[in-house]
């Protein structure tokens, strides 16, 4: 999402027209994000604000995708949660209890109010058994003040303390590629992934099968491109150069 249609709260340039061009010819599309803050009610408002239309359904977050893998790893378990609503409402869904009492999991995501003290309870739950997830390995975001601590940060955090290791559901885990696929009706054959980041869109792309393109209107420039072993199907400027190729988008 950030950094291919939208870029610091404003539109990318031609992402309205691309996003048009793909449901007039019918073409299912998932937005992902690794950011657990929000519901996708929550980022269809924020992307409404920009002048981009986009169904909650078509949504799929960090959170959304944790809450299905520990649905299927232990259904209606229990959970110790630093988080925002993004991540406590996907669980309260899958019917989670969110507890600081013998959870089964202790589930770090989001935040900008990480607590020292909850960072402790975290820390003093999973010595004592529970397993530990977080939602996405991102070190660092964005904001206008500079960059801000992220969960990848805390998780070490608590990896340092605790010597265990988080499972990270987020991308570059190909298990959130996955559960989009899944919740889009798709194969891996038939499906492209657009993303501005070299280490987090386009690796976990290529790890799910599926042709990758980037775009140069987020995080990864194209001199950082050239810096990885591995390569992207395509690079563009920005997924304005797709418009009027949606649908044979490497013709």
């Amino acid at each position: 999402m950030d950094g291919v249609l939208i870029r610091e709260e404003h539109l990318v340039p031609g992402a309205d027209t691309f996003l048009q061009e793909l449901q007039d010819n019918h073409l299912r599309f998932m937005v992902l994000t690794n950011n657990s803050m929000f519901t996708p009610r929550d980022l269809r408002s924020r992307l409404l604000r920009t002048g981009l239309d986009v169904p909650e359904g078509s949504i799929w977050t960090s959170a959304l995708a944790t809450a299905r893998f520990l649905d299927q790893q232990r259904p209606k378990g229990s959970a110790y949660v630093i988080g925002e609503s993004g991540l406590t409402t996907a669980l309260h869904e899958i019917g989670y209890v969110l507890t600081d009492h013998n959870p089964d999991y202790v589930v770090l995501g989001e935040t900008r109010t990480y607590s020292f003290e909850a960072i402790t309870q975290a820390i003093r739950l999973v010595e004592g058994g529970a397993r530990f997830i977080a939602t996405n390995p991102d070190e660092k975001g964005p904001s206008r003040e500079g960059s801000l601590p992220a969960t990848g940060a805390v998780a070490a955090l608590i990896e340092r303390a605790t010597g265990r290791r988080p499972y990270y559901v987020g991308k570059p885990n190909p298990l959130m590629m996955r559960s989009a696929l899944r919740a889009l009706g798709a194969h891996s054959e038939n499906t492209l992934m657009i993303g501005d980041r070299m280490d987090t869109d386009v690796r976990s792309g290529l790890e799910s099968g599926l042709q990758t393109i980037l775009v140069l209107s987020g995080i990864s420039g194209a001199a950082t491109a050239e810096q990885f072993p591995y390569r992207p199907t395509k690079v563009l400027d920005s997924v304005a150069d797709l418009v009027g190729h949606t649908t044979d988008p490497f013709g």
